[in-house]
């Protein structure tokens, strides 16, 4: 089989299961995060595949919102929402910015911080991505479902997705537009258990084998759905 040929099916098995509500590994690439992120679409996370994030993967567990939700739910990169002199929205080493947003925990829940918690916010975010899209879910209902600070970030997304930045966030809303899936997905990133730096790109694929999940580069979802 080509490398070609290998791409294609990797983008459109991801696509598949990305419809199918299950995970899919997402390398970003080597000159950017070098990271292997588990994506999640929103409405699919139960506190089991919380566990998962937390434990298979290890890093920061975030909503990526797409940024006409973040517009219709008047929310901010967070760097330009804080007033302090640590606050900065400049460069860093791998992007033009950070695309972190508000900390939340839905309203029902109690510290926000337990699997089953962190899944219900997560759902929730997911639906109200899905009825904020249709124009049916603004600021203020926003305000009335979620509060903030909590436990589960949001990152907007870049306006024009891929064409505007290629970091995990795009990669996975624009996985979710192709899947015909919500606005709003999942993302964290997968650490070395042994070292505490991210999982080689090898190692995460090893690990979606033993596990039954579609590993996809970022390059090739670029390629594929831009």
């Amino acid at each position: 089989m080509s490398s070609t040929r290998t791409d294609v099916d990797s983008v459109a098995a991801a696509r598949a299961a990305f419809s199918r509500g299950e995970p899919v590994l997402i390398h970003d690439a080597a000159d950017r995060e070098g990271e292997v992120d588990i994506v999640y679409p929103a409405q699919a996370v139960d506190p089991d595949a919380v566990r998962r994030l937390r434990n298979d993967a290890g890093g920061l567990i975030c909503v990526a919102i797409d940024d006409a939700v973040a517009e219709a739910w008047g929310l901010p990169f967070l760097a330009d929402a804080l007033d302090h002199p640590a606050a900065e929205a400049g460069h860093l080493d791998y992007d033009d910015r950070s695309s972190f947003s508000l900390p939340v925990n839905h309203r029902e829940t109690f510290t926000g911080i337990t699997d089953d918690d962190r899944a219900l916010t997560i759902r929730e975010l997911g639906a109200a991505a899905d009825a904020a899209a249709a124009g049916e879910f603004d600021d203020e209902d926003f305000a009335e479902s979620f509060r903030s600070p909590g436990h589960v970030t949001l990152l907007r997304g870049a306006p024009d997705r891929l064409a505007d930045r290629q970091g995990h966030t795009e990669l996975g809303l624009a996985l979710a537009d192709a899947a015909d899936r919500e606005p709003a997905v999942v993302v964290c990133e997968m650490l070395d258990g042994d070292t505490g730096g991210a999982r080689t790109p090898a190692d995460a694929r090893a690990y979606a084998e033993r596990e039954g999940l579609v590993y996809v580069e970022g390059r090739d979802l670029v390629a594929r759905l831009d």
